[in-house]
């Protein structure tokens, strides 16, 4: 049976999360929506990341498995035709070995936060970043997200509803970068790393942002994280600003791309 992997980008408003749920729309449910009008019955769609409720993606990965053959570029046209009006697109499709598995094939996942300073409201990217009134420091934040890479226990970061068998992770990297943006300036955090608990970006971002205000030291980041106790953590910031940008394998199922 052909198997297709698929990277999809779309805006998490609205949905209740990548899972498919009990009368709640999900990502998962608009894409095997849209399959089920190309293939006979209704073939899972399985994908690299279980993001939240109000999370986006830029390079989400899933996989299919077909009864048809396809030509890669035209199950994408399909699919995307089928989508409409959903905020859900197929970027870009490939044939793949039937071993391919989007969750567990993956060599790594990198997660990129947005967060913009200003004082007037953001009304181009509403729902798309997380917004505070406050200046922030990034060589603080760049030294407090030192103490997060690497491999360590990481309970402090843990959400309470998280189910992974183990709180040890790997950490690669968590990269602070500042760009300019609109009479303010936008911070984008990007976190690398093979496998991720529930909720551990986002209580990064948290803890950070409170290390850019001042309200804590680069050196308080290394103590929570020690502390391995949820209640040492910083506040857990909002989802809207939090992206699956790319999931990555080895080899790329992607290549060059899907042609026409």
């Amino acid at each position: 049976m052909p198997v297709f992997a698929l990277k999809i980008e779309y805006t998490g408003t609205g949905f209740a999360g990548w899972q498919r749920q009990k009368a709640r729309p999900s990502v998962q449910a608009a894409l095997e929506d849209a399959v089920a009008q190309v293939e006979p019955g209704r073939p899972a769609v399985l994908g690299a990341g279980r993001t939240d409720a109000g999370v986006h993606a830029h390079g989400q990965v899933a996989h299919v498995h077909c009864a048809r053959g396809w030509n890669p570029f035209r199950l994408m046209q399909a699919l995307n035709h089928h989508l409409k009006p959903a905020a859900i697109a197929i970027i870009d499709a490939a044939a793949v070995p039937e071993a391919f598995h989007a969750r567990f094939s993956a060599v790594n996942r990198t997660y990129l936060f947005r967060l913009v300073t200003r004082r007037a409201p953001v009304t181009l990217d509403r729902g798309r970043v997380w917004q505070v009134p406050r200046v922030l420091d990034l060589a603080a934040m760049r030294a407090g997200a030192a103490y997060l890479a690497g491999t360590h226990d990481f309970t402090t970061f843990r959400s309470a509803r998280c189910q992974a068998a183990s709180p040890v992770k790997t950490v690669d990297t968590v990269q602070v970068n500042r760009h300019p943006y609109p009479q303010g300036t936008e911070f984008r955090f990007h976190v690398r790393a093979r496998s991720f608990l529930h909720n551990q970006v986002r209580s990064f971002v948290g803890t950070l942002e409170r290390v850019g205000t001042g309200g804590w030291r680069p050196e308080d980041v290394k103590a929570a994280l020690e502390a391995r106790d949820r209640a040492a953590c910083g506040p857990v910031c909002p989802p809207e600003g939090l992206y699956l940008h790319s999931v990555h394998y080895n080899p790329d199922p992607f290549g060059q791309g899907v042609a026409g």
